[in-house]
């Protein structure tokens, strides 16, 4: 009796990700929302960011993503975060 196997890499993946790139960044009461050029979106509390937590509506939409989409700024709250940061779940608490 003969068995049949496929490589895998016949079988490909539905996605591969690549480098997680900032493309903009939406807010809600307690969450942000980084969506990646890729499609990816990662939402993380604002509990664990307390300037932005504590910042208006209008401050938080006042960001600037440098360093290639690698980066996400906030000039007039003095805030800086990484996206590498976000997806590996690095907190306020943690630093």
């Amino acid at each position: 009796m003969a068995i049949s196997v496929q490589s895998s890499s016949k079988l490909g993946r539905a996605y591969v990700p690549t480098a997680a790139l900032a493309q903009s960044i939406e807010f809600d009461d307690e969450l942000m929302h980084v969506h990646l050029t890729d499609g990816r979106i990662i939402s993380v509390p604002l509990i664990w960011f307390p300037i932005l937590q504590e910042a208006s509506a209008a401050q938080r939409t006042q960001y600037e993503i440098g360093a290639g989409g690698r980066g996400l700024h906030w000039p007039e709250l003095d805030e800086d975060l990484s996206v590498a940061g976000l997806m590996a779940g690095v907190d306020w608490q943690a630093a």
